[in-house]
């Protein structure tokens, strides 16, 4: 590929691997180890048929937003006596407003790459990029984009409003409940760069079924499908209805002897 870096499909940025590919599989070791689900034998019977280190075309966009939300939210209070338990339901309106600036909001522009799996081992630093140099593609693999930033910006769009939504929902506080009544967000201006980001992908099979995992090339953010064990899933079912109704009635008691049920 160095040959044909070039021109718009020359990366401005790239953020190079700090982990290896022994990293790699004691990251899928470590990501098995912490599934309770898990089929007893899928650690044991496992079979790696591949381990890849990618860097993975990406689109960085930059954006100034302002936006101006409306929540309707609640606060209850409850307190009894001898006779009666009252509650009390009190309703607000509550108002947002303000600027959010965006930097660096990645978009994957492959489509072989699942969006959803590129997400997920995200966050990436981005304080690591440099200018990019065909010296830091040796030994891996590079994929050239096959969506191009104008492909992209739907959903680099989707992202940051989606963002600027959670970012105002923060500063909503002390309510029992929070509902959005509306919402208006608009972008403004922006700048797009192209980079590669650092991706291990790890290929296994078993019981004649693929699994694919994928691991940050950075941070060893580690993530992938996993098949469940149905009978120990049912059996952590059943005794989290025991306990929760054991909490229940305990509750309950605790309220009759006070008095107040």
């Amino acid at each position: 590929m160095t040959g044909n870096l070039s021109g718009s499909l020359r990366p401005d940025l790239v953020i190079p691997f700090k982990l290896d590919k022994k990293a790699a599989k004691a990251g899928l070791t470590k990501h098995l180890a912490k599934k309770f689900f898990l089929p007893s034998v899928f650690r044991e019977q496992n079979h790696i048929d591949e381990v890849k280190g990618v860097y993975v075309p990406v689109w960085l966009f930059d954006a100034d937003v302002s936006g101006n939300l409306r929540y309707r939210a609640t606060r209850v209070r409850v307190w009894g006596d001898a006779n009666y338990v009252y509650t009390e339901h009190s309703h607000y309106e509550v108002l947002r407003g303000g600027s959010v600036a965006f930097s660096a909001v990645p978009v994957d522009g492959s489509s072989a790459m699942p969006d959803d799996l590129m997400e997920s081992i995200e966050p990436y630093d981005f304080s690591d990029a440099v200018s990019f140099q065909t010296a830091y593609l040796a030994g891996y693999l590079a994929d050239k984009y096959d969506l191009s930033a104008d492909d992209s910006i739907d959903r680099a769009n989707e992202r940051v409003k989606r963002s600027t939504e959670d970012v105002f929902a923060e500063t909503v506080q002390g309510y029992a409940t929070v509902a959005t009544e509306n919402c208006s967000v608009q972008l403004h201006g922006g700048k797009v760069q192209y980079a590669l980001y650092p991706v291990w992908l790890l290929n296994t099979t078993w019981n004649g079924n693929k699994y694919t995992f994928a691991m940050n090339g950075q941070t060893g953010k580690f993530v992938g499908n996993l098949p469940v064990d149905k009978a120990a899933a049912s059996r952590w079912t059943l005794l989290l209805s025991a306990v929760f109704s054991a909490v229940t009635y305990g509750a309950v008691w605790l309220l009759h002897l006070a008095g107040l049920f």
